[in-house]
C-alpha cells in the first residue's frame, strides 16, 4: 500500500501509478487500458460546466451529512487517492485512483463505482480498447475494482443533485480487476424493492453494502467514540471491563445457561453487570462505565433481541438528580450535529402521571393523546373508567383493524372491559354509550371532552393500572400530528412503585437493589417509592437506573424477607456491602434503541452489524446448532430429542 499523498498530482503521482501497475501486473492482477488516442487531460477542455453551480444544492447523498466523514485521513495506507463519496468540483484535473464495488453499467459507458463513503460515476471513453468493452460487458456487478482515471466537471445539464458526487466523473484510464464475483447473488442492492429481512440477514455481509447500514454502523462508531471521550477526557470516568461469565440471579429476566466440564456446575451469561459494578464503588473506582455486551434469553421484537449493548455508568456519593444531569450532559455532547439540537434540563413526569395521562410508563409526550377519568360522572361504580378521545380519526381505522385492537386489549388485559367507538352519529353514540356505562352523565362527558361526530373513542375500565395500560396500547397505535412539536422528545420518568404483585407474589417492579425513599414496613410494601428513573425518547425507553442499595442489612431484608430470594444466592454481593460501601447509583443507555431512533429505523437489528431473529437465531452461520456426542459428553449433558405429540 502507498501513503496516498504522494499520489495527488503531477508527475511524481505519474510515477508512482506507472510502479504501482508494474507490482500490480506481477501480482498477476488484471489492468485492462482505455488505449485513448487523444490526450485525457486534452480532450477534457471540450466539456463545460457551470462552476458557479453552488455545491450547498446539491442534495446530500443517502441520507447522512458530509460532516459523518472526515476525508483527510480516510485514504492512508491504501492504493486509493480519494473514496467513491470524496470528489467535489474542486477535485478537476486531478488524476485519482478509485477503489469500490461495481454498483451499475449503462450503455456499456457510464459505470457506478460504489464503497462505504458513496459512490463516484466513471465514464469509458469513446475510443476505449475493444479488450475493455467487452471485459465492461462480462464483468459482474458487485465485483471489485480498481479505477485509474482524471476527474473532470459534468456538463450542466447532466449534474446529478441526488449525489453527493453529482457535480463530477472520473474518466477511465486503466480498470483493474481486483475480485470478480463468482457465484449469483441472493438479491442486488437496490433502494427499491428491498430483499426480505430474513433473507437481508442470511447474506449479511451483502446486505452491509447498503448505504444505510453503512451510514447506521458507522453513526454507531462516531456516537460510541463520542460517548468515550466525554466520560473519559471531561468527567474522568474509568472504563473497566467486567466479566459476561457470571453466577446465574434469581428474578428478573431469564438468562442463559453456560455449562462447564464441571458436573452439574454452570455458568449465566449476564443481563447486565449491575452486581458488578456495585462492587467497582465498593472497590473505590467511583466513576465507572463500560459499553456492554448483555444478555436475556427472551423473545426478541422490534426493540429487543438476545444480546444487545448498553452504556453502563455508576458513580459513588451521587444521588439521583446526579445521575440524570450526567446523562443530559453526556447527550448533549454526543449528539449528531445534523440531527439538530437537544433541549436540556428534560422534563420530568412521576410514574403516576405518566399512567394517568398517556396510560404508560414510557409516553410519547408530545404524540400521544391525554386520557380522560370519566369515574366522576358515573354514580355508584365499583371499578374506575378511563376514556381516550382521538379525535377526526373514525376513517382511521378499517374494521378488522379495530377488530384486531379489541384482540390485543382482551388477550393482554382480560380483566379490563373495553369498548372502541367511531362516532358516526351523535345520537347513535350517546344511546351506545348508555348501554355501556349504566347512569353516566352523557352531556357532561361530552363537554368535557369535546366530542363530536368523526370521533374515535376509547373506554376502559377495571383495575386502575391495567385500565390505563389498555388505553396506553391504543395511544401507541395514533399518534398525533404536532407539527410545532420538537422533533426529539425527552422524559424523564420517575417515583416508580418498589415493589408490585404478580401472580399474588411480591416481585420489584426494576431489581431488588434498587434504594426506597421511604423506610419499608409491612403496611407499605405496595406504597412505597424507589429511587428508580427511566429515560423516554419519542416513546421508547431508552434509558434505565437507579440510587442503589449501600446499606447490607436492608439489602438482606429486601432480598430474604420481603422477595424470598435465598440470600446465600446473593452473599457475595451482600458481603461486600459490609466492607465499606459508599452511597451510589447509575444507569444504563440502551446503545441499539437509542441508535434505531436516531437513524430512524423499523428494528434495532438495522443498527446491528450481525443481529438475531425475532427467535434468536443466527440466520448467517445457523447458529444456534446441534453439538457433537464428544461436546455433550464433555459437558455432561444430555438432550431429549424425542418428538412428543
Amino acid at each position: 500500500m502507498y501513503h496516498t499523498k504522494y499520489l495527488m498530482g503531477g508527475k511524481t503521482n505519474l510515477f508512482l501509478q506507472k510502479y504501482i501497475n508494474q507490482n500490480l501486473i506481477s501480482s498477476d492482477l488484471r489492468i485492462l487500458s482505455a488505449n485513448i488516442k487523444k490526450n485525457i487531460l486534452t480532450k477534457r477542455d471540450k466539456f463545460t460546466a457551470a462552476k458557479t453551480v453552488d455545491i450547498k444544492e446539491i442534495v446530500k447523498e443517502y441520507k447522512y451529512a458530509s460532516g459523518l466523514h472526515d476525508f483527510s485521513n480516510v485514504n492512508l495506507y491504501t492504493s486509493r487517492t480519494h473514496t467513491c463519496g470524496q470528489l467535489r468540483n474542486e477535485d478537476c484535473g486531478k488524476s485519482v485512483i478509485l477503489c469500490g464495488w461495481l454498483e451499475y453499467v449503462r450503455m456499456n459507458r457510464f459505470i457506478i463505482l460504489r464503497d462505504g463513503y458513496g459512490s463516484t460515476q466513471l465514464i469509458i471513453p469513446e475510443n476505449a480498447s475493444t479488450e475493455l468493452n467487452v471485459f465492461i460487458k462480462k464483468i459482474p456487478l458487485e465485483s471489485v475494482l480498481m479505477c485509474y482515471g482524471s476527474v473532470k466537471l459534468r456538463p450542466v445539464e447532466e449534474i446529478n443533485k441526488n449525489q453527493a458526487t453529482g457535480m463530477i466523473e472520473v474518466i477511465v484510464d486503466q480498470l483493474l480487476l481486483l475480485n470478480a464475483v463468482d457465484t449469483i447473488l441472493p438479491f442486488q442492492l437496490r433502494k427499491f424493492n428491498k430483499a426480505n429481512e430474513s433473507l437481508r440477514l442470511k447474506y449479511r455481509y451483502v446486505d452491509l453494502r447498503y448505504p444505510e447500514m453503512q451510514y447506521n454502523l458507522r453513526l454507531r462508531s462516531k456516537l460510541l467514540m463520542k460517548m468515550r471521550e466525554f466520560l473519559i477526557n471531561h468527567r474522568e470516568f474509568v472504563e473497566v471491563e467486567t466479566p459476561t461469565l457470571f453466577k446465574k440471579t434469581h428474578g428478573g429476566a431469564q438468562e442463559f445457561i453456560v455449562p462447564t466440564h464441571e458436573k452439574g456446575k454452570c455458568y449465566s451469561l449476564v443481563q447486565s453487570p449491575q452486581q458488578l459494578k456495585q462492587m467497582l464503588m465498593v472497590g473505590s473506582i467511583d466513576r465507572y462505565f463500560q459499553v456492554a455486551k448483555c444478555y436475556r434469553d427472551e423473545g426478541a421484537k422490534s426493540d429487543r433481541q438476545p444480546e444487545f449493548t448498553q452504556l453502563d455508568i455508576e458513580m459513588s456519593f451521587t444521588n439521583q438528580d446526579g445521575v440524570m444531569l450526567l446523562i443530559e450532559e453526556l447527550l448533549s455532547f454526543v449528539w449528531p450535529s445534523e440531527l439538530g439540537k437537544i433541549k436540556t434540563p428534560f422534563p420530568r413526569l412521576s410514574y403516576e402521571e405518566a399512567m394517568l395521562t398517556y396510560g404508560s410508563d414510557k409516553p410519547d409526550i408530545g404524540r400521544s393523546t391525554k386520557i380522560s377519568n370519566w369515574t366522576k360522572y358515573i354514580p355508584n361504580t365499583s371499578n374506575e373508567v378511563f376514556t381516550l378521545v382521538l379525535k377526526n380519526s373514525e376513517d382511521k381505522l378499517t374494521k378488522k383493524q379495530i377488530n384486531d385492537l379489541k384482540t390485543l386489549i382482551s388477550t393482554n388485559y382480560p380483566d379490563v372491559k373495553f369498548s372502541l367507538l367511531n362516532i358516526r352519529s351523535l345520537k347513535t353514540f350517546k344511546e351506545n354509550l348508555q348501554k355501556i356505562i349504566n347512569g353516566i352523565d352523557v352531556a357532561a362527558v361530552l363537554a368535557a371532552d369535546n366530542i363530536s361526530e368523526h370521533d374515535l373513542v376509547a373506554i376502559a375500565s377495571g383495575s386502575k393500572y391495567k385500565a390505563l395500560s389498555a388505553l396506553g396500547k391504543i395511544n401507541e397505535h395514533f399518534k398525533v400530528d404536532n407539527f410545532n412539536d420538537t422533533r426529539w422528545r425527552f422524559v424523564w420518568i420517575v417515583n416508580f412503585p418498589l415493589f408490585e404483585m404478580d401472580s399474588d407474589q411480591i416481585q420489584s417492579v426494576h431489581h431488588p437493589f434498587t434504594q426506597p425513599q421511604t423506610e419499608i414496613t409491612s403496611d407499605n410494601l405496595l406504597e412505597v417509592k424507589g429511587f428508580h428513573y427511566d429515560l423516554v425518547l419519542n416513546g421508547s425507553e431508552v434509558g434505565g437506573g437507579s440510587i442503589r442499595i449501600h446499606d447490607a442489612d436492608l439489602q438482606t431484608k429486601v432480598i430474604g424477607s420481603i422477595l424470598n430470594i435465598p440470600i446465600e444466592t446473593m452473599s457475595h454481593l451482600v458481603e461486600a456491602l459490609k466492607s465499606g460501601c459508599p452511597p451510589h447509583g447509575g444507569i444504563a443507555l440502551g446503545v441499539d434503541r437509542l441508535l434505531s431512533i436516531l437513524c430512524n429505523t423499523n428494528s434495532i437489528r438495522d443498527v446491528i452489524a450481525f443481529p438475531k431473529t425475532f427467535e434468536g437465531k443466527d440466520l448467517l452461520s445457523g447458529a444456534p446448532t446441534e453439538i457433537t456426542t464428544e461436546d455433550m459428553k464433555r459437558y455432561h449433558l444430555k438432550f431429549d430429542n424425542t418428538e412428543k405429540t
